[in-house]
């Protein structure tokens, strides 16, 4: 027999499992716990909060807080976007894909955004200073896929008297 069988190497060996007693510190109130029951509703942590429907928006970017909210918005939508540029001497007035990813700076200038185009794998990086417009122009494709939307369908189907539910999640075009 080794040490360790016999108690003298603490350490268990490489990719071992140990059950740790929890220390007295750490154990659960003593008091009776199936007497002192809450609400499920004052056990919700986070309330729920609703979408915005931004697909088909096309805001006004007067200032320059209103471009960096309007950008924040883009790049929370799950969708594609079209962004016109003031300069129409780059690449085309028009570009339009998946605003992946911002680099907020102190000024318009030093800050930009990074789509992925619709049309090829190109990553171009566009400076806040130089969009003219944001136009959330592609399908949400987050829109509608909350837990609770997937339990409604579920209960109709189960109405209905299908057996073996399964809800596939729909194409991406």
């Amino acid at each position: 027999m080794s040490g360790r069988e016999h108690g003298h190497d603490p350490l268990p060996p490489h990719g071992a499992q140990v059950l740790v007693q929890p220390s007295p510190t750490h154990e659960l109130p003593t008091q009776d716990l199936a007497t002192h029951e809450l609400p499920s509703d004052e056990l919700e942590v986070v309330p729920g909060f609703e979408r915005e429907n931004l697909q088909g928006w096309i805001p006004q970017l007067a200032s320059e807080a209103d471009i960096r909210a309007v950008i924040e918005k883009a790049f929370d939508y799950r969708g594609d976007v079209t962004i016109t540029r003031k300069n129409q001497d780059k690449d085309g007035s028009e570009i339009t894909g998946y605003l992946f990813d911002r680099r907020i700076g102190p000024t318009l200038e030093n800050s930009v955004v990074r789509l992925i185009l619709a049309n090829s794998n190109e990553r171009p990086q566009i400076p806040y200073a130089e969009i003219a417009t944001i136009a959330f122009t592609g399908r949400d494709t987050a829109a509608g896929k909350s837990y609770e939307a997937w339990v409604k369908k579920y209960w109709e189907k189960r109405a209905k008297g299908e057996k073996n539910i399964s809800i596939e999640p729909e194409a991406l075009e």
